[in-house]
């Protein structure tokens, strides 16, 4: 007897969930193409906090393009395929194991390179970055930083820091690694403390931001960064 109930009830237990099923696998075959989608070839990461000012703003939602430079299998960081190798001043989303966090940073450095700063002024392979001072007030300086074949605004403090914290190497990038910095050269924990990022931390490259929440100000869009595009 108790062994033809056990039989019913997974009868009537199997019947329940192929109705299940029947009623709603097209919610489930969706969800399972987002999901996909959002892991193996675009996405839209937060920005949280200043160190990637002036370019990106706390609140701004940017888009990843994941297809960038590898095909990936989801889920994983196991590169299928390489599409391009990163360029420096490329603005990449990383998941960073060391800092144990997603960050947004600008690579600076590709491998092989000779990376020295000295108050921070970058000197790539020898040669001088050139700098142009766009603004000025009592809180920070808005310059523009010319790198090799790219050119950025970047921010600096106007208070007083200690020389040390802003000077770096000289140091060569090894292979498959990157060196890369926040464009609020004061207030971001990026390669000078976490050290280089490995290509397959990387998670991809973000060219726009999608849309921007202001969250001085209730957390009300900022209409002028809509679908705005990243120096």
């Amino acid at each position: 007897m108790l062994k033809l109930k056990l039989q019913n009830i997974r009868s009537r237990l199997s019947e329940h969930l192929h109705s299940f099923w029947k009623e709603n696998r097209q919610f489930f075959l969706l969800l399972f193409c987002i999901v996909f989608f959002k892991s193996a070839i675009a996405d839209l990461s937060s920005i949280s906090g200043a160190s990637m000012q002036p370019t990106l703003l706390d609140g701004d939602k940017v888009w990843v393009n994941k297809l960038a430079y590898d095909v990936k299998i989801p889920f994983t960081e196991i590169s299928l395929a390489e599409l391009s190798d990163p360029v420096r001043g490329d603005v990449v989303i990383i998941d960073s194991k060391k800092a144990d966090k997603r960050l947004v940073k600008r690579i600076v450095g590709i491998p092989g390179d000779t990376i020295y700063m000295q108050n921070n002024a970058l000197v790539i392979n020898g040669e001088p970055a050139s700098y142009e001072v766009l603004s000025r007030d009592d809180d920070a300086v808005i310059i523009l930083e010319e790198l090799p074949n790219k050119a950025h605004q970047a921010q600096l403090s106007s208070q007083f820091f200690s020389r040390t914290s802003r000077s770096y190497g000289p140091s060569v990038v090894p292979e498959g690694q990157y060196f890369v910095l926040g464009d609020n050269r004061d207030n971001s924990a990026d390669s000078r403390v976490y050290s280089f990022v490995p290509r397959e931390e990387i998670i991809g490259r973000s060219s726009s931001v999608v849309f921007s929440l202001d969250s001085d100000h209730n957390y009300l869009p900022r209409g002028e960064r809509f679908m705005a595009g990243i120096e």
